[in-house]
Formats: structure tokens, sequence, C-alpha cells
């Protein structure tokens, strides 16, 4: 075998060379031998193969730079490539499409095929998809990594204010910063069940008190509760509001706008009584602030902020639309088709509940659903059976859409799991990396992701791009020889 430095024309067959058509050529690949022929290859002349037949005329070079080895003697060209992924790449010389063999990674075999090649427009569309799903994780955990590489930062040339700014938002909004952080987010939780348990027990009537026109109130106890409560939610998110990065956004966000409804009726039902009764009449003013001491129920959706189950099960049902979609199709199809059949059945019988199909309607719900109240039922032969079969088709109809929605949840659930696990094992790698760059002094250093801050064990003041097996090319430029991306199978 020649080195690669050699410029000399190898020893080739002349009379053979000139016809593409029917050369041979030999290639291993990663110990994989395969023999493909010109024909075949020449179907695609843009890929690496199809190069392979006319780099032998133009020496050594040529054929270094599309191989790794060359043996003249066999005529053999050598690749240190993945051999599962190339059985399946060359199938786009033969059947004009290619398909993954499970278990290969989807961005390896990207990259798989941007070396031999080949157009992505030749993998089926099924393998896509996986690929797309592939890149999202990845620039989940790119996302999450560059999160936490941001708030261990501090950018020397922020002003003070910005760099308070910074610090509240962190200390308010990531409980996982610190440990005073993680006090906060343990206050907030307790916070809201004291509010809600407070709202619950002072309706209860042995705890109120009657006020001077004999009207029932909550304890005076109870309602300064509620006020230290209310207090704290508000000092949260004005503290919350100053430090956002992006104001708009977070006014617009849906937690945020819970916190909002949280905290509004207080306010609103205590400017009506100091200053409604002025306004409007004692009694309208009592009614308005009884309907909004109701939305209090709203807090309560505060815990999600400080859920993870909570973030899951709403990420699921959005991913599970269509199947909700098709459940209360179903349910709607029905409820209309039995509350129709159990009206006209039921109008023999001298005493019947059904007097309309709208009213029928409640009947076919809670029946459908199994719930059974009892308050409509039929009396009829005819209309006991229209109620077996709606039932029976209640059932089915609710538990065919159900299985998917479970797996949405689990999938999702799982998928959060790893992608968090991801991002922490990626820091601990930059920061094992780190501690071999500063041990290196034949290596320049790099730029450090992170000037100042340290923020735990696994982090240091001089985070740098990690080398490693789990190497996201999303947080960084630089360019890497090969790393779990390209070689896992």
């Amino acid at each position: 075998i020649k080195m690669a430095g050699d410029s000399r024309s190898p020893d080739v067959d002349t009379d053979r060379s000139g016809k593409n058509e029917e050369t041979e050529i030999v290639v291993n690949v990663g110990g994989v031998r395969q023999v493909f022929y010109g024909d075949n290859l020449n179907q695609y002349p843009e890929t690496r193969l199809a190069e392979l037949i006319n780099c032998l005329s133009g020496g050594y070079d040529s054929i270094f730079s599309l191989c790794d080895d060359y043996d003249p003697g066999k005529r053999e060209f050598y690749f240190d490539r993945d051999p599962d992924a190339f059985k399946c790449i060359i199938d786009v010389y033969y059947f004009g499409e290619i398909h993954m063999k499970k278990g290969i990674c989807p961005i390896c075999f990207k990259n798989e095929m941007e070396f031999w090649k080949v157009d992505l427009k030749f993998l089926d569309d099924c393998c896509k998809t996986h690929l797309s799903e592939k890149k999202e994780e990845l620039e989940e955990i790119a996302r999450r990594v560059q999160l936490i590489l941001d708030d261990l930062g501090v950018d020397a040339s922020e002003s003070r204010w910005k760099r308070c700014q910074k610090y509240i938002w962190k200390f308010l909004e990531k409980p996982e910063s610190s440990y005073p952080a993680r006090v906060i987010a343990v206050l907030s939780f307790l916070f809201i069940l004291i509010s809600s348990v407070v709202m619950c027990v002072g309706t209860i009537p042995d705890l109120q008190v009657v006020d001077a026109e004999g009207n029932r109130m909550e304890h005076p106890t109870l309602d300064s509760i509620e006020t230290a409560c209310i207090g704290w939610f508000t000092m949260e998110y004005v503290l919350r509001l100053i430090s956002s990065p992006n104001k708009l956004h977070f006014a617009l966000s849906f937690m945020n706008i819970v916190d909002v409804l949280a905290i509004l009726p207080f306010y609103v039902s205590l400017t009506l009584t100091h200053l409604g009764a002025k306004l409007m009449e004692l009694s309208n003013v009592q009614q308005a602030v009884q309907a909004l001491r109701i939305m209090r129920i709203a807090r309560i959706f505060k815990l999600a902020r400080h859920s993870s189950g909570l973030q899951t099960l709403t990420y699921a049902l959005k991913r599970s639309f269509k199947e909700l979609g098709l459940l209360l199709m179903y349910l709607a199809v029905g409820i209309f088709v039995f509350s129709a059949l159990g009206y006209t059945m039921e109008q023999s019988h001298p005493e019947t509940l059904f007097k309309s199909i709208p009213q029928s309607f409640w009947w076919a719900i809670i029946t459908m659903t199994t719930v059974g109240y009892g308050d409509i039922y039929p009396k009829t032969t005819l209309g006991k059976l229209n109620a077996a079969i709606s039932f029976l088709c209640g059932v089915i109809a609710i538990a065919l859409p159900i299985h998917p929605i479970i797996n949405n949840f689990v999938r999702y659930y799982n998928k959060q799991r790893v992608l968090e696990t991801a991002a922490k094992h990626e820091l601990e790698l930059m920061e094992l990396n780190s501690a071999e760059g500063k041990t290196a002094n034949s290596r320049s250093e790099p730029e450090d992701l992170v000037r100042n801050g340290k923020e735990g064990p696994f982090y240091s003041s001089r985070l740098k791009v990690s080398h490693s097996d789990t190497f996201i090319h999303l947080l960084s430029e630089e360019k890497h020889y090969r790393t779990r991306l390209q070689s896992c199978k």
C-alpha cells in the first residue's frame, strides 16, 4: 500500500478504465467487502462511489481524497465508516430509495449519507420523520444546556441593574439554580396550598361570622391569612415582571395570566367593597364580590408552575388533540342517536320522563359516560334495551382513544427525563474537558463559554466546548473529528 503523499499514478488497466460501464470496483467499509459495477454507480455520478470509478487515472492524490486507504494489488478501496449504515445507503443504487435499519442513530445515518454524497431526498419519508424527531431532541438539549450556561455566566460589560435583574429572574424562576431559590419555590408552593385551604375552610358555616346586617362572612383570621397570601403572590408577580427579559412574552404567558386571575379578584372585590357602595346598591356589591371571590379557584393552577407532572399532562393533552377530538365526536354522535331513539321509544308510556330530545341529551350523556344519576330513566322495554346498548357503546367509545392519550403522556414524560439527563451529562463532560484542557500544554486554549461564576460541583468558571461522545453541534461552530452522533449504532 502506497502512502497518500505519493503523487505517482497507480498501476491501472487503461483499457478497463476507459470503459466505465464495465468497470468493477471493490470497496471495504469497516471490514465489510462489497463489489460494485460502473453501470450501477453511474446512475448517480455525484456520489462518492461513482467518483471512485474515475479517480484511478488521477493518481494517489485523487484516490486518497476519496477514501482512507487503497490496495493497488487487490484494487480495493478502504473506508473507516459504519458498515451497517453503508449497507442501507447502497440501496439507492438498486432501488432508488434508502431505509434506515432499526437501531441506527438518525443523526449518525445523516452524517453517513453526507459522507457518501447521497442526497437526503432519497431517504424514505418514514425515516425522515425519525431524523426530524432526533433533530428536535438535540435542539432541545442544546437549548437547555445554553440556558444553564447563560445562568452561570456573568457579563462584566452589563450594568449593575442588568446583573441584578438577571439574578432576581434566576432566583424566582429557576429553583435549581441555588439553595435560596429552592426555599423560595417551597414557600411559594406552601402559600398556594394555604390560600386554597383557607378558601375552602372559609365556606364552613360554623367558622363564619355574622356582620351588622346579618350576613355571613369569612372569619377575620382567615381573611387576614388570605390577605397575606395575596400580598406574597402580588410581590412575586411584580418582581418576576420587573426582572423578566421579555415583558410582552411574560405578560402573555398562560401561567402568568393564571397568576393575574388569582390576584385580581382580591383587589377588585376590595375596591367594590369600599367604593362600590357609593355607586350601586349594597346587595349588588355583595353579589359582585361573591362572584369575584369564587375566581380564587384559579390559584390552584399555580401549582403547575412547581409540578413537572402537571406540566407534562398539559403538554400531553396538547399532543392528543386528535384523539380527544375523536372521543368527543364518538360521544356526540352516540348522544344524538340514543337520545332521539330514547325519546321516540318512551312516548308511548304515560309517565315518561323524556319530554323532548334536547332534554334527552342529558340522559344520553350520563348513560354513555356510565355515570347514571337516575334522575331520568326509561320505563318501556324498548327504552331499556336502547339504554343498555347506549352505555355499552359509550364504554367502547371512551376506551378506544384512551390508550393513545396515555401513550402520549408516557412518551413525553420519558422524553423530558431523557433530555434533562442528557443536558446534565453534557455539562459534566464539558467540565471534564475543561479540566483536561487546563493540563494539556500542547493544545491551544479555546474560548471560555463562561467567564465568571460557579454554581455547584459540575460547573466551573471556565467551561469549554465539549469534545465528548455527546457533542452537540448547536453549541459550537468548531470542527471536531468524531463524536457519538457520528459513530453510534
